[in-house]
C-alpha cells in the first residue's frame, strides 16, 4: 500500500485571485470544478497530474496571520536572466518581496497576493527537470524523522539525508523534489499550506490512515466534520489530508 501527493493545497481568502496569480506565475492554467480552484499545466484538467505536483487553493474565512508559513515553494529557473525576467514578472502579477532574515542569499523571497512565502532560486542542476516547481520546502526540527515518516507515508524515493535535510523525489524520477529543511522556528499558526495525499485506485482509504497512524499520525479535528477526507498530522504536527480514492 502507498499514497500518492495529489497536490499542495493552499488556504486562500479568494482562492480564485490567488489561483489566478499562480496560473499565470507558472504558466499553467486555473480550473475550479466546484470550490477548489486548481492550477495544474494547461489544456484539460488532470487529476492528479501524473507528473507535477498541481495546487489547490480553497478559500476560507480567516487570512494569513504574520507568522511564515512552515511549508512554501521554491521555483526553478534555467540562467541568471531567467531569474531576474521572473522576478520581475510575478512582481507585475501582484508579488511582494518579503525579507524573512534569508539575509545576502542567491535567491529571491516573495510573497503572493495573500502573502503566502516562495522563493525563486538561482539556477541550480539538480532541479533543471522538475519543471516550474523545483521543491515544496517543509520547515522541520529534524529532518531524519521526517524522512523516516514521509518515506513510509508515500511512494516517493528518499534521495538524501542529514542532520540539517531530508530529501524525496517521485519514484519516477519526475516533478518537484519534497525537502524538509532544519529551522529553530515553531508551529505558531494553523498549517496555511500543506499537502493532500490520494490513495490509488483499489486501494482501501481508512487501512491507508491506520497504517499512517502507526507511522506516528495523529487525527486532527479543524471542524471538518463529514468530509470524504481524513485530517492528519504528522509527527511533527505538520497537517495533511488523505483524500478519497478515486
Amino acid at each position: 500500500m502507498a499514497l500518492r501527493p495529489a497536490h499542495v493545497n493552499i488556504k486562500a481568502l479568494d482562492g480564485s485571485a490567488v489561483g489566478r496569480f499562480w496560473a499565470q506565475a507558472l504558466g499553467w492554467s486555473a480550473f475550479r470544478p466546484g470550490v477548489t480552484t486548481y492550477v495544474g499545466p494547461g489544456g484539460d484538467l488532470v487529476w492528479p497530474d501524473p507528473v507535477v505536483l498541481g495546487l489547490g487553493f480553497v478559500p476560507v474565512p480567516e487570512a494569513k496571520t504574520a507568522a511564515k508559513n512552515r511549508m512554501h515553494l521554491d521555483l526553478a529557473t534555467t540562467s541568471a536572466s531567467h531569474q531576474t525576467e521572473w522576478v520581475a514578472h510575478l512582481i507585475a502579477l501582484g508579488a511582494t518581496p518579503v525579507d524573512i532574515g534569508q539575509g545576502d542569499v542567491p535567491w529571491t523571497v516573495l510573497a503572493d497576493p495573500e502573502g503566502n512565502e516562495f522563493c525563486v532560486l538561482e539556477p541550480r542542476e539538480t532541479y533543471r527537470d522538475t519543471g516550474p516547481i523545483a521543491a515544496v520546502v517543509v520547515d522541520c526540527a529534524d529532518p531524519r524523522a521526517m524522512a523516516r515518516f514521509w518515506g513510509e507515508a508515500i511512494d516517493w524515493t528518499v534521495h538524501r539525508v542529514t542532520d540539517d535535510l531530508a530529501v524525496l523525489r517521485s519514484a519516477k524520477g519526475v516533478g518537484p523534489y519534497l525537502e524538509f529543511v532544519r529551522t529553530p522556528d515553531v508551529k505558531t499558526a494553523p498549517d496555511r499550506v500543506h499537502l493532500d495525499l490520494l490513495p490509488y485506485p483499489g486501494d482501501d482509504k481508512e487501512a491507508e490512515v491506520a497504517r499512517l497512524r502507526t507511522l506516528g499520525a495523529t487525527d486532527l479535528d479543524l471542524g471538518q466534520d463529514d468530509v470524504p477526507w481524513t485530517c492528519l498530522t504528522d509527527p511533527e504536527d505538520h497537517e495533511f489530508c488523505v483524500l478519497a480514492a478515486s
